[in-house]
Protein backbone atom coordinates (compact mmCIF):
# COMPACT_ATOMS: atom_id res chain seq x y z
CA UNK A 1 0.00 0.00 0.00
CA UNK A 2 1.25 3.55 -0.89
CA UNK A 3 2.17 5.45 2.29
CA UNK A 4 2.21 9.04 3.09
CA UNK A 5 4.48 11.31 5.40
CA UNK A 6 3.28 10.73 8.74
CA UNK A 7 1.26 13.41 9.59
CA UNK A 8 2.40 13.65 13.08
CA UNK A 9 6.28 14.53 11.85
CA UNK A 10 4.91 17.43 9.57
CA UNK A 11 2.93 18.50 12.72
CA UNK A 12 5.39 20.75 14.06
CA UNK A 13 6.59 22.06 10.86
CA UNK A 14 3.31 23.02 9.45
CA UNK A 15 2.13 24.63 12.73
CA UNK A 16 4.74 26.70 12.16
CA UNK A 17 3.68 28.28 8.58
CA UNK A 18 0.29 29.06 9.75
CA UNK A 19 -1.58 32.56 10.33
CA UNK A 20 -4.78 33.79 10.09
CA UNK A 21 -6.02 34.22 6.50
CA UNK A 22 -8.03 36.89 5.79
CA UNK A 23 -11.51 36.38 3.52
CA UNK A 24 -11.07 37.39 -0.26
CA UNK A 25 -14.42 37.83 -2.11
CA UNK A 26 -15.29 35.07 -4.10
CA UNK A 27 -14.03 34.62 -6.70
CA UNK A 28 -12.75 36.40 -10.27
CA UNK A 29 -11.07 35.71 -13.46
CA UNK A 30 -8.14 37.28 -12.30
CA UNK A 31 -7.97 35.88 -8.62
CA UNK A 32 -7.89 32.03 -10.22
CA UNK A 33 -4.62 33.29 -11.40
CA UNK A 34 -2.96 34.49 -9.04
CA UNK A 35 -4.71 31.64 -6.63
CA UNK A 36 -2.83 29.21 -9.08
CA UNK A 37 0.47 31.38 -8.62
CA UNK A 38 0.51 31.42 -4.98
CA UNK A 39 -0.41 27.19 -5.08
CA UNK A 40 2.62 26.84 -7.04
CA UNK A 41 4.67 28.64 -4.02
CA UNK A 42 3.47 25.59 -1.44
CA UNK A 43 2.59 22.80 -3.45
CA UNK A 44 5.22 20.78 -6.32
CA UNK A 45 3.93 22.15 -9.46
CA UNK A 46 3.54 17.76 -9.97
CA UNK A 47 1.03 18.15 -7.21
CA UNK A 48 -1.13 20.87 -8.86
CA UNK A 49 -3.12 19.55 -12.54
CA UNK A 50 -4.82 22.48 -14.18
CA UNK A 51 -7.84 22.26 -16.87
CA UNK A 52 -5.07 22.95 -19.66
CA UNK A 53 -3.19 19.82 -18.25
CA UNK A 54 -3.54 16.45 -20.42
CA UNK A 55 -3.82 14.54 -17.69
CA UNK A 56 -6.83 16.97 -16.19
CA UNK A 57 -9.58 14.49 -17.05
CA UNK A 58 -8.27 11.46 -15.85
CA UNK A 59 -7.31 12.93 -12.89
CA UNK A 60 -10.77 13.80 -11.80
CA UNK A 61 -12.12 11.38 -13.07
CA UNK A 62 -9.75 9.18 -11.11
CA UNK A 63 -12.39 8.32 -7.66
CA UNK A 64 -15.62 9.57 -9.36
CA UNK A 65 -17.82 6.95 -8.74
CA UNK A 66 -20.86 7.82 -10.15
CA UNK A 67 -20.12 8.94 -14.22
CA UNK A 68 -23.70 11.05 -14.29
CA UNK A 69 -21.09 13.73 -12.45
CA UNK A 70 -18.71 13.82 -15.69
CA UNK A 71 -21.29 14.40 -17.91
CA UNK A 72 -20.79 17.56 -20.23
CA UNK A 73 -21.95 20.66 -18.89
CA UNK A 74 -21.24 19.93 -15.44
CA UNK A 75 -19.23 22.41 -13.49
CA UNK A 76 -15.59 21.60 -12.91
CA UNK A 77 -12.74 23.03 -10.58
CA UNK A 78 -10.31 25.26 -12.15
CA UNK A 79 -7.53 22.39 -11.12
CA UNK A 80 -7.02 19.20 -8.75
CA UNK A 81 -4.89 19.34 -5.67
CA UNK A 82 -3.24 16.32 -5.02
CA UNK A 83 -1.03 16.75 -1.80
CA UNK A 84 1.36 14.30 -0.14
CA UNK A 85 1.49 16.07 3.05
CA UNK A 86 -0.21 18.33 5.52
CA UNK A 87 1.87 21.26 4.49
CA UNK A 88 0.39 21.00 1.22
CA UNK A 89 -3.12 21.31 2.30
CA UNK A 90 -2.50 24.19 4.25
CA UNK A 91 -1.06 25.88 1.20
CA UNK A 92 -4.57 25.01 -0.28
CA UNK A 93 -6.02 26.80 2.44
CA UNK A 94 -4.40 29.53 2.77
CA UNK A 95 -3.89 30.28 -0.89
CA UNK A 96 -7.71 29.84 -1.35
CA UNK A 97 -8.76 32.17 1.13
CA UNK A 98 -6.37 34.75 0.13
CA UNK A 99 -7.30 34.83 -3.56
CA UNK A 100 -10.97 33.74 -3.26
CA UNK A 101 -11.17 30.19 -4.47
CA UNK A 102 -13.57 27.66 -2.37
CA UNK A 103 -11.97 24.38 -1.92
CA UNK A 104 -14.05 20.91 -2.14
CA UNK A 105 -12.31 17.89 -1.02
CA UNK A 106 -12.91 14.30 -1.93
CA UNK A 107 -11.55 11.04 0.11
CA UNK A 108 -13.15 8.12 -1.77
CA UNK A 109 -15.52 9.87 -4.44
CA UNK A 110 -18.55 8.12 -3.20
CA UNK A 111 -20.17 11.20 -2.15
CA UNK A 112 -23.27 10.48 -3.51
CA UNK A 113 -24.30 13.97 -5.12
CA UNK A 114 -20.80 14.04 -6.26
CA UNK A 115 -20.24 17.47 -4.47
CA UNK A 116 -16.43 16.61 -3.45
CA UNK A 117 -15.53 17.42 -6.81
CA UNK A 118 -18.48 18.97 -8.78
CA UNK A 119 -20.41 21.87 -7.93
CA UNK A 120 -24.18 22.34 -8.71
CA UNK A 121 -24.15 26.14 -9.74
CA UNK A 122 -21.67 28.39 -11.58
CA UNK A 123 -18.75 29.29 -9.80
CA UNK A 124 -14.80 28.97 -9.64
CA UNK A 125 -13.16 25.99 -6.83
CA UNK A 126 -10.59 23.69 -6.70
CA UNK A 127 -10.36 20.16 -5.34
CA UNK A 128 -8.38 18.94 -2.89
CA UNK A 129 -7.60 15.00 -3.71
CA UNK A 130 -6.58 12.98 -0.60
CA UNK A 131 -6.28 10.04 -2.15
CA UNK A 132 -2.39 10.45 -1.76
CA UNK A 133 -2.62 10.62 2.10
CA UNK A 134 -3.53 7.31 2.48
CA UNK A 135 -0.97 5.36 4.80
CA UNK A 136 -2.38 3.40 7.91
CA UNK A 137 -0.66 2.96 10.67
CA UNK A 138 -1.31 0.01 13.49
CA UNK A 139 -0.62 0.06 17.38
CA UNK A 140 -1.21 -3.43 17.69
CA UNK A 141 -0.31 -2.93 21.35
CA UNK A 142 -2.59 -0.33 22.16
CA UNK A 143 -5.30 -1.47 19.85
CA UNK A 144 -5.07 1.51 17.48
CA UNK A 145 -4.43 3.12 14.96
CA UNK A 146 -3.78 6.27 12.63
CA UNK A 147 -5.93 6.25 9.13
CA UNK A 148 -5.46 8.69 6.60
CA UNK A 149 -8.31 10.08 5.34
CA UNK A 150 -7.47 9.02 1.57
CA UNK A 151 -7.18 5.60 2.68
CA UNK A 152 -9.93 3.20 1.27
CA UNK A 153 -12.20 1.16 3.70
CA UNK A 154 -10.67 -2.02 2.25
CA UNK A 155 -7.05 -0.31 2.28
CA UNK A 156 -8.02 0.25 6.56
CA UNK A 157 -9.14 -3.32 6.59
CA UNK A 158 -6.39 -4.66 5.17
CA UNK A 159 -3.80 -3.35 6.82
CA UNK A 160 -5.41 -4.13 10.54
CA UNK A 161 -6.30 -7.62 9.67
CA UNK A 162 -2.49 -8.09 8.04
CA UNK A 163 -0.96 -6.48 11.22
CA UNK A 164 -3.20 -8.42 13.76
CA UNK A 165 -5.94 -10.96 12.58
CA UNK A 166 -7.55 -11.17 15.89
CA UNK A 167 -8.00 -6.97 14.91
CA UNK A 168 -10.72 -5.11 12.82
CA UNK A 169 -12.76 -2.07 12.92
CA UNK A 170 -16.37 -1.26 12.70
CA UNK A 171 -17.07 0.55 9.54
CA UNK A 172 -18.79 -0.11 5.79
CA UNK A 173 -18.98 -2.79 3.18
CA UNK A 174 -17.51 -1.30 -0.20
CA UNK A 175 -13.73 -1.27 -0.31
CA UNK A 176 -13.27 1.94 -2.27
CA UNK A 177 -14.99 4.45 -0.17
CA UNK A 178 -12.83 7.03 1.47
CA UNK A 179 -12.15 6.68 5.07
CA UNK A 180 -12.68 10.31 5.03
CA UNK A 181 -16.16 11.02 3.59
CA UNK A 182 -17.43 7.69 5.67
CA UNK A 183 -16.36 8.91 9.26
CA UNK A 184 -17.29 12.43 8.68
CA UNK A 185 -21.07 10.87 8.26
CA UNK A 186 -20.99 8.49 10.90
CA UNK A 187 -20.10 4.72 9.22
CA UNK A 188 -22.78 2.27 9.15
CA UNK A 189 -21.62 -1.27 9.21
CA UNK A 190 -21.49 -4.87 9.49
CA UNK A 191 -20.57 -4.44 13.11
CA UNK A 192 -22.47 -1.30 14.12
CA UNK A 193 -24.24 -3.50 16.98
CA UNK A 194 -21.58 -4.79 18.45
CA UNK A 195 -19.33 -1.83 18.48
CA UNK A 196 -21.44 1.02 17.50
CA UNK A 197 -20.84 2.89 14.39
CA UNK A 198 -16.91 4.22 13.05
CA UNK A 199 -17.65 7.69 14.67
CA UNK A 200 -17.97 5.97 17.72
CA UNK A 201 -14.30 4.83 17.78
CA UNK A 202 -12.69 7.46 16.76
CA UNK A 203 -10.46 9.10 19.29
CA UNK A 204 -8.84 11.81 17.07
CA UNK A 205 -8.19 13.55 14.75
CA UNK A 206 -5.97 15.70 12.59
CA UNK A 207 -7.70 18.79 10.73
CA UNK A 208 -6.54 22.03 8.56
CA UNK A 209 -9.03 24.74 9.49
CA UNK A 210 -10.20 27.54 7.61
CA UNK A 211 -7.35 29.73 8.48
CA UNK A 212 -4.99 26.94 8.07
CA UNK A 213 -3.94 25.44 10.28
CA UNK A 214 -2.94 21.87 11.70
CA UNK A 215 -4.75 21.00 14.50
CA UNK A 216 -5.24 17.85 16.71
CA UNK A 217 -8.23 16.87 19.26
CA UNK A 218 -6.73 19.07 22.32
CA UNK A 219 -6.04 21.71 20.16
CA UNK A 220 -9.47 22.26 18.32
CA UNK A 221 -11.96 21.17 21.69
CA UNK A 222 -14.80 19.55 22.59
CA UNK A 223 -17.15 21.13 19.73
CA UNK A 224 -14.89 20.85 16.72
CA UNK A 225 -13.97 17.15 17.55
CA UNK A 226 -17.87 16.25 17.82
CA UNK A 227 -18.79 17.85 14.54
CA UNK A 228 -16.07 16.20 12.75
CA UNK A 229 -17.20 12.89 13.97
CA UNK A 230 -20.35 12.65 12.11
CA UNK A 231 -21.36 15.91 10.78
CA UNK A 232 -20.69 15.72 7.11
CA UNK A 233 -18.01 16.38 5.12
CA UNK A 234 -16.31 19.65 3.69
CA UNK A 235 -18.34 22.12 6.61
CA UNK A 236 -15.21 22.32 9.18
CA UNK A 237 -12.25 22.03 7.40
CA UNK A 238 -10.31 19.15 6.31
CA UNK A 239 -9.79 15.82 7.97
CA UNK A 240 -5.92 14.58 7.15
CA UNK A 241 -6.45 11.36 9.64
CA UNK A 242 -8.16 9.76 12.15
CA UNK A 243 -6.88 8.09 15.11
CA UNK A 244 -9.35 4.77 15.77
CA UNK A 245 -9.95 2.46 18.45
CA UNK A 246 -9.81 -1.53 16.89
CA UNK A 247 -11.81 -3.95 17.88
CA UNK A 248 -11.40 -7.55 19.15
CA UNK A 249 -12.42 -10.40 16.50
CA UNK A 250 -12.84 -13.85 16.45
CA UNK A 251 -10.21 -16.07 14.46
CA UNK A 252 -13.01 -17.36 12.39
CA UNK A 253 -16.08 -15.82 11.70
CA UNK A 254 -19.75 -17.35 9.93
CA UNK A 255 -21.25 -15.60 6.91
CA UNK A 256 -24.52 -16.48 5.01
CA UNK A 257 -25.99 -15.64 1.88
CA UNK A 258 -30.00 -16.59 2.39
CA UNK A 259 -32.28 -15.48 -0.64
CA UNK A 260 -36.07 -16.00 -0.54
CA UNK A 261 -38.63 -15.66 -3.46
CA UNK A 262 -42.34 -14.50 -2.50
CA UNK A 263 -43.25 -18.24 -2.90
CA UNK A 264 -40.41 -18.62 -0.48
CA UNK A 265 -42.28 -16.69 2.34
CA UNK A 266 -39.78 -13.57 1.66
CA UNK A 267 -42.52 -11.07 3.13
CA UNK A 268 -42.80 -12.90 6.58
CA UNK A 269 -39.60 -13.50 6.97
CA UNK A 270 -39.12 -9.21 6.33
CA UNK A 271 -41.95 -9.02 8.44
CA UNK A 272 -40.12 -11.03 11.24
CA UNK A 273 -36.06 -9.63 10.81
CA UNK A 274 -37.58 -6.29 11.25
CA UNK A 275 -38.16 -6.83 15.35
CA UNK A 276 -36.00 -9.64 15.50
CA UNK A 277 -32.83 -8.00 14.18
CA UNK A 278 -32.30 -4.96 15.85
CA UNK A 279 -33.23 -6.33 19.03
CA UNK A 280 -33.72 -10.32 20.02
CA UNK A 281 -30.74 -11.56 18.07
CA UNK A 282 -26.81 -11.45 20.07
CA UNK A 283 -24.91 -8.12 19.42
CA UNK A 284 -22.33 -10.54 17.83
CA UNK A 285 -24.59 -11.38 14.96
CA UNK A 286 -26.17 -8.91 12.37
CA UNK A 287 -28.00 -9.78 9.31
CA UNK A 288 -29.00 -7.38 6.88
CA UNK A 289 -31.54 -7.54 3.64
CA UNK A 290 -31.61 -6.57 0.28
CA UNK A 291 -34.64 -6.64 -1.77
CA UNK A 292 -34.57 -6.66 -5.41
CA UNK A 293 -35.83 -8.23 -8.48
CA UNK A 294 -39.56 -9.34 -5.68
CA UNK A 295 -37.08 -11.32 -3.50
CA UNK A 296 -34.92 -10.89 0.19
CA UNK A 297 -31.52 -11.64 0.44
CA UNK A 298 -30.53 -12.30 3.87
CA UNK A 299 -26.67 -11.30 4.34
CA UNK A 300 -25.36 -12.27 7.91
CA UNK A 301 -21.63 -11.59 9.36
CA UNK A 302 -22.06 -13.39 13.21
CA UNK A 303 -18.36 -13.39 14.96
CA UNK A 304 -18.23 -16.59 15.99
CA UNK A 305 -18.25 -20.37 14.55
CA UNK A 306 -21.40 -22.20 12.91
CA UNK A 307 -21.56 -24.47 15.89
CA UNK A 308 -22.70 -21.50 17.69
CA UNK A 309 -24.78 -19.87 15.12
CA UNK A 310 -26.60 -22.35 13.86
CA UNK A 311 -28.62 -23.32 17.48
CA UNK A 312 -29.54 -19.29 17.39
CA UNK A 313 -30.68 -19.03 13.98
CA UNK A 314 -32.90 -22.17 14.87
CA UNK A 315 -34.68 -21.07 18.28
CA UNK A 316 -34.95 -17.20 16.81
CA UNK A 317 -35.22 -16.93 13.15
CA UNK A 318 -36.21 -20.93 11.86
CA UNK A 319 -38.44 -18.86 9.05
CA UNK A 320 -35.07 -18.01 7.43
CA UNK A 321 -34.60 -21.97 7.18
CA UNK A 322 -30.46 -21.86 7.92
CA UNK A 323 -28.32 -25.27 8.10
CA UNK A 324 -24.95 -26.04 7.75
CA UNK A 325 -24.92 -25.74 4.30
CA UNK A 326 -25.71 -22.20 4.35
CA UNK A 327 -22.57 -21.67 6.63
CA UNK A 328 -18.69 -20.03 5.35
CA UNK A 329 -16.38 -20.45 8.25
CA UNK A 330 -13.53 -17.54 7.15
CA UNK A 331 -11.37 -14.55 8.68
CA UNK A 332 -12.80 -11.59 9.32
CA UNK A 333 -11.19 -10.19 6.57
CA UNK A 334 -12.15 -12.50 3.93
CA UNK A 335 -16.13 -12.16 5.32
CA UNK A 336 -15.17 -8.42 3.91
CA UNK A 337 -14.79 -9.33 0.52
CA UNK A 338 -17.44 -12.38 0.72
CA UNK A 339 -20.01 -10.25 2.14
CA UNK A 340 -19.56 -7.45 -0.47
CA UNK A 341 -19.94 -9.91 -3.61
CA UNK A 342 -16.63 -12.16 -3.36
CA UNK A 343 -16.18 -15.93 -2.59
CA UNK A 344 -13.98 -17.93 0.14
CA UNK A 345 -11.49 -18.08 -2.34
CA UNK A 346 -11.25 -14.57 -3.36
CA UNK A 347 -8.18 -12.98 -2.40
CA UNK A 348 -8.39 -10.30 0.53
CA UNK A 349 -5.95 -8.59 -1.78
CA UNK A 350 -9.40 -7.15 -3.90
CA UNK A 351 -9.64 -5.21 -1.32
CA UNK A 352 -6.71 -2.70 -2.38
CA UNK A 353 -8.47 -2.21 -5.69
CA UNK A 354 -9.35 1.61 -5.86
CA UNK A 355 -10.94 1.19 -9.20
CA UNK A 356 -14.62 1.22 -9.73
CA UNK A 357 -16.47 0.90 -12.72
CA UNK A 358 -17.89 3.55 -14.37
CA UNK A 359 -20.20 1.81 -16.83
CA UNK A 360 -23.61 2.23 -14.37
CA UNK A 361 -25.21 5.69 -13.34
CA UNK A 362 -26.87 5.71 -10.00
CA UNK A 363 -29.31 7.43 -7.74
CA UNK A 364 -29.73 7.11 -3.90
CA UNK A 365 -32.15 8.06 -1.41
CA UNK A 366 -32.54 7.00 2.71
CA UNK A 367 -34.86 6.70 5.01
CA UNK A 368 -35.33 5.34 9.22
CA UNK A 369 -37.77 2.99 10.34
CA UNK A 370 -38.94 3.39 13.95
CA UNK A 371 -42.26 0.67 13.62
CA UNK A 372 -42.29 -2.30 12.03
CA UNK A 373 -43.96 -2.49 8.64
CA UNK A 374 -47.03 -5.00 8.69
CA UNK A 375 -46.83 -7.68 6.04
CA UNK A 376 -50.04 -6.52 3.97
CA UNK A 377 -47.47 -3.65 3.33
CA UNK A 378 -44.98 -5.27 2.46
CA UNK A 379 -46.53 -7.48 0.24
CA UNK A 380 -47.45 -3.69 -1.70
CA UNK A 381 -43.77 -3.13 -0.98
CA UNK A 382 -42.00 -6.07 -3.14
CA UNK A 383 -43.50 -5.50 -6.43
CA UNK A 384 -42.27 -1.92 -6.66
CA UNK A 385 -38.30 -4.24 -6.46
CA UNK A 386 -39.19 -6.16 -10.05
CA UNK A 387 -36.38 -4.69 -12.40
CA UNK A 388 -38.70 -3.29 -14.67
CA UNK A 389 -37.29 0.14 -14.27
CA UNK A 390 -34.03 -0.47 -15.42
CA UNK A 391 -32.48 -2.04 -11.33
CA UNK A 392 -33.47 -1.04 -8.03
CA UNK A 393 -33.20 -2.36 -4.55
CA UNK A 394 -33.15 -1.33 -1.25
CA UNK A 395 -31.03 -2.95 1.38
CA UNK A 396 -32.15 -2.35 4.79
CA UNK A 397 -29.49 -2.31 7.69
CA UNK A 398 -30.69 -3.36 11.52
CA UNK A 399 -29.52 -0.45 14.17
CA UNK A 400 -30.03 -1.33 17.93
CA UNK A 401 -27.47 -3.07 20.05
CA UNK A 402 -24.19 -0.79 20.77
CA UNK A 403 -25.27 1.82 18.10
CA UNK A 404 -28.44 2.06 19.63
CA UNK A 405 -27.35 2.44 23.26
CA UNK A 406 -25.75 5.23 22.37
CA UNK A 407 -26.98 8.88 23.19
CA UNK A 408 -28.54 10.61 19.89
CA UNK A 409 -26.29 13.59 20.97
CA UNK A 410 -23.06 12.09 22.06
CA UNK A 411 -22.07 12.56 18.00
CA UNK A 412 -24.01 14.13 15.36
CA UNK A 413 -25.19 10.93 13.93
CA UNK A 414 -28.97 11.02 15.73
CA UNK A 415 -30.65 8.02 14.89
CA UNK A 416 -30.26 5.88 17.44
CA UNK A 417 -32.94 5.08 19.91
CA UNK A 418 -35.84 2.94 18.79
CA UNK A 419 -34.58 2.79 15.25
CA UNK A 420 -35.33 -0.30 14.26
CA UNK A 421 -33.41 0.20 10.66
CA UNK A 422 -31.95 1.93 7.86
CA UNK A 423 -33.19 1.87 4.57
CA UNK A 424 -30.84 2.78 1.56
CA UNK A 425 -32.69 2.86 -1.87
CA UNK A 426 -30.34 2.29 -4.73
CA UNK A 427 -31.44 2.83 -8.81
CA UNK A 428 -28.84 2.24 -11.59
CA UNK A 429 -29.30 1.92 -14.80
CA UNK A 430 -26.36 1.71 -17.90
CA UNK A 431 -24.38 4.62 -19.22
CA UNK A 432 -24.85 3.49 -22.68
CA UNK A 433 -29.24 3.38 -22.59
CA UNK A 434 -31.15 6.66 -21.45
CA UNK A 435 -33.49 5.75 -19.28
CA UNK A 436 -34.85 9.06 -17.68
CA UNK A 437 -37.36 6.78 -15.78
CA UNK A 438 -35.30 5.33 -13.50
CA UNK A 439 -34.76 9.03 -10.99
CA UNK A 440 -38.40 9.41 -11.55
CA UNK A 441 -39.35 5.45 -10.19
CA UNK A 442 -36.94 6.02 -7.31
CA UNK A 443 -38.54 9.05 -6.31
CA UNK A 444 -41.70 7.45 -6.90
CA UNK A 445 -40.72 4.60 -4.72
CA UNK A 446 -39.58 6.68 -1.90
CA UNK A 447 -43.28 8.49 -1.43
CA UNK A 448 -44.93 5.63 -1.21
CA UNK A 449 -43.02 4.63 1.41
CA UNK A 450 -43.69 7.79 3.16
CA UNK A 451 -46.37 6.35 6.05
CA UNK A 452 -43.95 3.73 7.14
CA UNK A 453 -40.86 5.74 7.71
CA UNK A 454 -40.03 8.31 10.14
CA UNK A 455 -41.91 11.93 10.02
CA UNK A 456 -41.54 15.22 11.41
CA UNK A 457 -38.64 14.67 9.91
CA UNK A 458 -38.57 12.49 7.66
CA UNK A 459 -34.83 11.29 8.74
CA UNK A 460 -32.40 10.32 6.30
CA UNK A 461 -28.64 9.47 6.38
CA UNK A 462 -25.96 11.93 5.53
CA UNK A 463 -23.95 9.83 4.04
CA UNK A 464 -26.47 9.06 1.51
CA UNK A 465 -26.51 12.21 0.52
CA UNK A 466 -30.08 13.42 -1.56
CA UNK A 467 -30.40 17.23 -3.01
CA UNK A 468 -33.73 15.99 -3.62
CA UNK A 469 -34.49 17.00 0.33
CA UNK A 470 -32.85 20.23 0.07
CA UNK A 471 -30.03 22.65 -0.82
CA UNK A 472 -28.37 25.66 0.92
CA UNK A 473 -28.98 29.15 0.14
CA UNK A 474 -27.01 32.27 0.53
CA UNK A 475 -27.71 35.20 2.58
CA UNK A 476 -25.24 37.96 3.62
CA UNK A 477 -22.43 35.99 1.75
CA UNK A 478 -23.12 33.22 4.13
CA UNK A 479 -25.20 29.73 4.29
CA UNK A 480 -28.77 30.37 5.58
CA UNK A 481 -29.47 29.13 9.00
CA UNK A 482 -33.51 28.82 8.31
CA UNK A 483 -32.71 27.26 4.90
CA UNK A 484 -30.29 24.61 5.97
CA UNK A 485 -32.64 23.62 8.72
CA UNK A 486 -34.93 22.10 6.05
CA UNK A 487 -32.41 19.68 5.25
CA UNK A 488 -30.16 19.54 8.40
CA UNK A 489 -32.16 18.25 10.60
CA UNK A 490 -33.79 15.03 8.13
CA UNK A 491 -29.71 14.36 8.61
CA UNK A 492 -29.21 15.17 12.49
CA UNK A 493 -32.00 16.34 14.10
CA UNK A 494 -33.21 19.65 15.21
CA UNK A 495 -30.62 19.85 18.70
CA UNK A 496 -27.63 18.61 16.51
CA UNK A 497 -28.34 20.70 13.83
CA UNK A 498 -28.26 23.80 15.94
CA UNK A 499 -24.97 22.41 17.99
CA UNK A 500 -23.04 22.07 14.69
CA UNK A 501 -24.15 25.43 12.80
CA UNK A 502 -23.13 26.91 16.47
CA UNK A 503 -19.96 25.09 15.98
CA UNK A 504 -19.32 26.15 12.22
CA UNK A 505 -20.20 30.06 13.57
CA UNK A 506 -16.86 29.47 15.59
CA UNK A 507 -14.44 27.49 13.30
CA UNK A 508 -15.68 28.96 10.35
CA UNK A 509 -17.67 32.11 10.55
CA UNK A 510 -16.93 33.28 7.20
CA UNK A 511 -18.12 30.09 5.68
CA UNK A 512 -14.93 29.47 3.84
CA UNK A 513 -15.79 25.58 3.31
CA UNK A 514 -19.23 25.47 1.79
CA UNK A 515 -21.26 23.61 -0.29
CA UNK A 516 -24.99 22.65 -1.68
CA UNK A 517 -25.44 20.99 1.81
CA UNK A 518 -22.56 22.02 4.08
CA UNK A 519 -23.30 23.15 7.48
CA UNK A 520 -24.56 26.97 7.78
CA UNK A 521 -22.43 28.99 10.45
CA UNK A 522 -24.93 30.06 13.18
CA UNK A 523 -23.45 32.88 15.62
CA UNK A 524 -24.56 32.94 19.30
CA UNK A 525 -25.68 36.05 20.76
CA UNK A 526 -24.84 34.76 24.18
Amino acid sequence: MAASTSLALVLAVCCCCCYAASVAPLSSADSSGEFLQCLAAGVPSQLVVTRGSSSFASVLASSVRNPRFLAPGTVRPLCVVTPTNASHVQAAVLCGRRHGVRLRVRSGGHDYEGLSYRSVRQEVFAVVDLAGLRSVRVNRRAATAWVDSGATVGEMYYAVAKADAGLAFPAGLCPTIGVGGHFSGGGIGMMMRKYGLSVDNVLDAMVVDANGRLLDKKAMGRDYFWALRGGGGESFGIVLSWKVRLVAVPRTVTVFNIQKTLAQGAVDAVTKWQTLAPAALPDELTIRVVVQNKQALFQSLYLGTCDQLLPVMGSRFPELGMTRADCREMSWLQSMVYINGGTSSTPVEVLLNRTTSLSVYTKNKSDYVKQAIPSASWEKIFPWFDGAAGAGLIILEPHGGRVGSIADGNTPYPHRSGVLYNIQYVAFWPTTTATPAVPDWIKNVHAFMEPFVTSNPRDAYVNYRDLDIGENAVAGGVTSYENGRVWGEKYFGAANFRRLALTKGKVDASDYFRNEQSIPPLVSTK
